[in-house]
């Protein structure tokens, strides 16, 4: 009888671990295919990131190297409307949830190449507010949350080191009127910075690696 209980228990607790095995792999997400992340990039985000999201044009953000996590969050809001852009909107809004993954994925495996910041006059400015913010409008230090060399943080922060100049004076300044409203954070600083301080903070940013 022992016996009989005991072969019982054996199998009921193997059907138990076998359960458990199949709903974590039916639940784990699964590996992003950089392959088809890449066709996704050439098929529809090449014309304003290029084909690797490599150095395009200025008014547009360098995706390489970028994190994951970051590019999929924004991907989601423009598609959510959320990130408004009547561009990236309708870009966003076909791609499914793999797509996404992929697609991101794709952009974080890449090595962004160094940028250059263009003003030297401003470039001592540009690090004071990079490197210690401004304490006495309580403006932080950008290097607490993009780190000291702009790499960032994967799933909070995004990497900003080597960004074009022009698209994140472009941001800093959305964040400012309020055009962009998906980082109450981001918000919150840029509505405390001036012009000169937003231009010489963002062509900083552009020479940092």
């Amino acid at each position: 009888m022992k016996k009989t209980a005991a072969i019982l228990m054996s199998g009921l607790l193997l059907a138990f671990a076998t359960q458990a095995a199949q709903a974590n792999e039916t639940t784990a997400p699964a590996k992003p295919d950089l392959a088809k992340g890449g066709a996704i990039s050439s098929q529809v985000c090449a014309a304003c990131h290029t084909a690797d999201g490599s150095r395009g044009s200025p008014a547009n953000p360098i995706l390489q190297g970028q994190h994951a996590e970051y590019l999929a969050k924004q991907l989601h809001e423009f598609k959510d409307g959320k990130r408004k852009s009547p561009v990236m909107q309708g870009m966003a809004a076909p791609l499914s949830d793999e797509d996404i993954r992929n697609v991101a994925a794709f952009y974080a495996s890449k090595s962004a190449k160094p940028g250059f910041a263009k003003m030297k006059d401003s470039v001592a400015l540009g690090e004071k507010i990079y490197r210690g913010g401004i304490a006495d409008r309580q403006i932080p230090a950008c290097a607490g949350c993009h780190s000291p060399n702009g790499a960032g943080l994967p799933a909070q922060y995004p990497r900003i080191g080597g960004q074009h100049g022009d698209y994140t004076e472009a941001q800093l300044n959305a964040f400012r009127s309020g055009a962009r409203a998906n980082s109450a954070q981001m918000t919150a600083i840029a509505a405390k910075m001036n012009d000169r301080e937003i231009k010489a903070v963002a062509d900083y940013i552009a020479g940092l690696r």
